[in-house]
């Protein structure tokens, strides 16, 4: 078997790095898919064909329950590739994005995690396969996951919010494993636009460093673990 084919879900506006993390922690060929300018692949086929093994949803500077019409179309699809027992991971705004279509519920939290936080494992899930109890993961988010959908396992919280769930083979976690440390400079910088005080900005971008980069590798895995599942999945399908 030939090695899994990736979606990309971009869901962020704009010129990001979006595209570039995700494809450099994807050992896997990726497609890419600006969802939020309203490119989307095409719908499954009415026998439950699809040209993808799996679905990867980024970050976004949205709000998940902004009223746009590219949210409803995506809406639909992940509703139909989650039916179908598609694999999906969610990032940061995915997660959110995931759980608030299954039945969660997502709101604002009215201040800013951010910076490297510190992860609790709270169940011994695939996507976190050979991973430490508690690992650090770089955060940038102001909603949260308030209240998983009906038949979701919450995997891994911190005491700011839920960082990870599972619904079947649909994921999703807060925490960004796909970032490197010029992506985290550069969205911290972008925090003064965004009224986050000052001091936490500095505080935030003198704690950025390589030393510290470095204790994000753990969370990385997730992608690795997430290609696993995805195999998995496909050879399931391909045995039935």
């Amino acid at each position: 078997m030939s090695g899994p084919t990736i979606a990309l879900f971009d869901a962020s506006i704009g010129d990001t790095p979006a595209e570039r993390n995700v494809r450099r922690e994807l050992d896997a060929s990726v497609a890419a898919f600006k969802v939020s300018e309203s490119e989307f692949p095409e719908w499954p086929g009415a026998d439950g064909s699809w040209p993808y093994d799996g679905v990867v949803i980024s970050g976004s500077q949205t709000s998940v329950y902004d009223d746009e019409p590219w949210m409803e179309t995506l809406g639909e699809l992940v509703r139909d590739l989650h039916e179908l027992g598609v694999p999906m991971l969610g990032i940061c705004w995915g997660h959110q994005f995931l759980a608030q279509e299954f039945g969660g519920c997502v709101a604002d939290m009215g201040e800013y995690e951010l910076g490297y936080q510190r992860i609790e494992r709270y169940d011994d899930s695939p996507l976190f396969e050979s991973m430490p109890g508690e690992f650090v993961g770089f955060e940038t988010h102001s909603d949260e996951v308030l209240r998983l959908p009906p038949g979701a396992v919450e995997l891994a919280g911190n005491e700011t919010s839920c960082q990870a769930f599972s619904l079947g083979p649909t994921f999703g976690v807060q925490f960004h494993p796909e970032y490197d440390l010029e992506t985290v400079r550069k969205v911290v910088e972008g925090k003064r636009e965004e009224g986050v005080a000052p001091e936490k900005v500095e505080a935030v971008l003198a704690e950025a460093t390589p030393e510290r980069q470095a204790d994000t590798e753990a969370a990385k895995r997730v992608f690795e673990n997430f290609l696993v599942v995805v195999e998995r999945e496909a050879l399931a399908t391909t045995a039935d």
